[in-house]
């Protein structure tokens, strides 16, 4: 009969990913983080493993149906785990991005609200009462009749359909239009509807313009090849067959049906550009009827209330509280009830440090961060008992400030009788656990292992582990520079979200670390206001951002039409700037064919030296041949993805190895070509370390893979899609592809919380290379949260003193040792 501690989860023989067999026995009713380097295993330990087999024993109690219909992580690779009770995973990750996904709807708080105005709202004399979905924009009964919910209408304007009048249809005045044979069938169509294509679009009637444009008539007409409008006169006055039945859809509906439609990446970035999205004209973006929008609360209506900030939503419902006390008709009991029920979901959130949010802010423009922890304030009103909840790096993107509720927070479900597992690399939550699990020693194959589990205060003596040298060693701290700055940057009559006329000077020549709590204007003023004035100043072509490309769903451009502009102005200083380079965590590829290698350009290099063998050349292979993105030299089974999806009935789809190329990707002939004994394939499945090696004497190569193990990326492959790679290595690819140029002088680098993700050890090399930079005459400023990064900086610019209108001004400016003296400052006590 086995045996095993009750009080321990047991884990025997963990492999998933990287990790080498481990064997750890981890406390229940804890506190326990899982610590290491980034790339260590943590997370392979904790998710893959952990999360993985609680999800797979609760799916084995569900319906085959049913368990279909939920996503599924895959079966991890270990021999045995017991004691693991009931598991609640809070990731960073959201699902698929959705315009109507808010954060009221997440935190269910929304439902209770909507229940509110039903039953308590202050009704028109003479409108019936409504059920509560008529006070949501999501059903039939309450999204307005025009945008149907979403507040803003997409359309097109006759200036973006046509934006030289001046060409003929022919020509092609109706920018909008399909090319090749599909453009070619709509001008044959207008020939033989009596249109003139060949004539500027200026010179036809009005009203021929507006219903080529604008008509919905879809009409199926007779249709000559090659001729032009005289000819196709006489075609159809002597009966002459046709060459074919044409059918014609007018510019606006091509557009609208197009973008709705297609799979297509390319057709749809295409067809965007004439799209024009602008706020519904009938709810004026209130996205309800009326008849909903007339009933109110506080003498608002229910808009408008999810529109105020959580912490304002609670200063509201109290008031109500208040006002109905010492009543005792249904009215008041339903208040007592709902509006307590809200104020008691909001507080735990408030308490997280998101008291800035709306109810009515989509989830879109959440951070992965702010998304945890409204998921960890909704489980703590749950009052669950007896669960492991697992979290990824729950204070990312949190100020010191804040941390302490966090900490609170997960004592508070400890001592409701759950267990809590945290992935962290903040040594503030490390130092306050009951146990630390590390694993390394180092990332990818060279970590991996199980180096320290035991008590928190006992890491101190773990001499093999990264993460209690720096925990411990204050040898280890970064190194201040304390630079003077060679010029400044200044920034006027700024008006961005909660910054109003606000002024700003930025030091040049320096790290300058932009500090404060969150929501408090960090990024409106940094990676807003900063950015877009500097691009308008020195213009597009000399300034660079690093997305993986445009994303063009609905809700991108939904979002996008609810940014407001910057206004503002730079004053001086844009005599010292020649080069803009935004730094951000956007993903580097939106699909499992970018990777690494192709995002940095090496595997350009890469494909020139295997086209260059002697086999190659004898066989004319040119460089495309090595490519999995064309049909050439790829594998035809599974197209180059090196998988294949394979259906199971009354289960999810899964990936399985390509049965003919066998994950390799290409076609036998194309593997047959070796450079250095190795494959195409080979050179793929290599780490950056590896290849660093083996490449040495390929100087275009040897730089990229030198950059990239600069930045603490060693442990990843060459052809490790880009959607496996968390935000923070997207950040440091995009970095090291930055470092490897010849001229960086006068570049001014602008990061977005780059510590997110990163062990202390990662963050010293981080440091390391943004000094080298400004070194080099350029100048670095970012927003961050980590106190070591801007205790390290050369400048300070702390925003504050609070969240939303009670933040969006300059509290403290300075050297770290400056800003750390000052008494308004919430940042200045956590500044070494």
């Amino acid at each position: 009969m086995t045996t095993f501690d009750n009080n321990n989860v047991r884990v025997r023989g963990s492999r998933v990913h990287n990790l080498k067999s481990i064997n750890v026995d981890i406390p229940r009713n804890k506190i326990v983080a899982f610590t290491g380097i980034s790339g260590s295993g943590k997370s392979s330990l904790a998710f893959g493993t952990l999360f993985a087999e609680a999800q797979h024993r609760y799916l084995d109690s569900v319906s085959p149906y049913a368990r279909r219909l939920i996503d599924q992580v895959e079966t991890p690779d270990v021999d045995s785990i017991e004691g693991l009770p009931p598991a609640v995973g809070l990731h960073q990750q959201r699902g698929a991005p959705s315009i109507r996904s808010s954060v009221g709807s997440i935190t269910t708080i929304s439902n209770t609200l909507r229940m509110l105005y039903s039953r308590a709202g202050v009704y028109p004399q003479g409108q019936s009462i409504i059920y509560a979905d008529a006070f949501s924009p999501n059903t039939v009964e309450g999204a307005c009749e025009t945008c149907h919910g979403i507040g803003s209408v997409f359309d097109v304007t006759r200036e973006k359909l046509v934006p030289d009048p001046n060409l003929t249809i022919r020509e092609g005045a109706i920018a909008a239009w399909p090319g090749a044979w599909q453009g070619k069938n709509l001008v044959r169509v207008l020939l033989s509807l009596d249109i003139d294509v060949d004539v500027p679009w200026s010179d036809l009637p009005v009203k021929t313009q507006e219903w080529i444009l604008f008509t919905d008539e879809t009409l199926q007409v007779p249709v000559y090849r090659h001729y032009n409008l005289a000819q196709t006169r006489n075609a159809f006055a002597e009966g002459e067959p046709a060459s074919y039945k044409g059918k014609f859809v007018g510019a606006r509906r091509y557009v609208l049906d197009t973008f709705k439609s297609t799979q297509k990446e390319k057709i749809k970035q295409r067809i965007a550009e004439y799209l024009d999205v602008s706020i519904c004209p009938r709810c004026a973006g209130k996205k309800l009827k009326a008849s909903s929008l007339s009933v109110t609360i506080c003498n608002l209506d229910i808009i408008e209330f999810s529109r105020l900030s959580l912490s304002d939503v609670v200063t509201h419902l109290t008031t109500l509280l208040n006002t109905v006390d010492s009543q005792s008709n249904e009215r008041a009991m339903v208040v007592r009830n709902l509006a307590s029920d809200i104020i008691a979901r909001i507080v735990p959130i408030i308490s997280l440090g998101l008291g800035y949010l709306s109810l009515e802010r989509s989830t879109t423009t959440v951070s992965g961060g702010e998304l945890q922890r409204l998921r960890l304030a909704t489980q703590i009103k749950s009052k669950l008992f007896g669960v492991v909840y697992i979290m990824d790096e729950p204070s990312s993107g949190l100020h010191p400030h804040d941390v302490n509720a966090l900490l609170s927070a997960f004592s508070e479900l400890v001592d409701a009788g759950n267990t809590v597992f945290v992935v962290e690399h903040n040594l503030r939550v490390i130092q306050h656990a009951d146990w630390v699990v590390d694993i390394g020693p180092h990332a990818g194959v060279s970590g991996g292992e199980l180096i320290f589990s035991g008590p928190a205060e006992k890491l101190k003596d773990a001499s093999d582990s990264i993460t209690s040298r720096f925990l411990f060693d204050d040898s280890l701290a970064l190194t201040h520079f304390n630079r003077e700055p060679t010029g400044w940057l200044s920034l006027a009559n700024i008006n961005k979200n909660n910054l109003n006329d606000f002024h700003c000077d930025f030091p040049l020549g320096t790290i300058t670390t932009v500090t404060g709590v969150s929501g408090s204007g960090k990024s409106s003023l940094v990676s807003h206001a900063l950015v877009e004035l500097v691009k308008q100043a020195i213009g597009s072509d000399r300034s660079q951002s690093t997305p993986a490309g445009k994303d063009l769903s609905e809700s991108s451009l939904l979002r996008g039409s609810e940014e407001t502009p910057v206004e503002g102005t730079i004053a001086s200083g844009i005599d010292r700037v020649k080069r803009l380079v935004v730094v951000n965590q956007a993903p580097i590829g939106r699909t499992p064919r970018s990777n690494l290698a192709t995002y940095t350009g090496l595997f350009d290099h890469v494909r020139k030296l295997f086209a260059a063998t002697e086999l190659a050349k004898k066989r004319r292979y040119d460089a495309g041949r090595f490519s999995f993105n064309t049909t050439k030299g790829r594998c035809e089974n599974c197209e180059g993805v090196g998988f294949v999806s394979v259906e199971l009935l009354f289960m999810p789809s899964v990936y399985s190895p390509c049965p003919v190329c066998d994950t390799k990707r290409y076609n036998e002939d194309t593997l047959a070509i070796t450079w250095n004994d190795l494959s195409i394939s080979d050179v793929l499945s290599l780490t950056v370390s590896e290849a660093h090696f083996i490449f040495a004497d390929e100087p275009p190569v040897y730089r990229a893979l030198d950059a990239l193990q600069k930045v603490g990326l060693g442990y990843l492959r060459l052809g490790q899609p880009a959607t496996e790679l968390s935000g923070g290595e997207a950040q440091r690819i995009k970095l090291a592809t930055e470092l490897k140029r010849a001229e960086k002088k006068h570049t001014l680098y602008v990061l977005d919380e780059p510590t997110t993700g990163l062990h202390p050890a990662d963050i010293s090399l981080l440091m390391k290379h943004l000094n080298a930079l400004v070194d080099e005459g350029s100048s670095v400023i970012m927003v961050e949260h980590n106190m070591q990064v801007a205790s390290a900086s050369d400048y300070v610019i702390d925003i504050g003193p609070g969240a939303g209108d009670e933040g969006g001004t300059v509290v403290a400016q300075g050297t770290p040792r400056e800003v750390a003296k000052s008494a308004l400052s919430k940042t200045a006590p956590f500044l070494k």
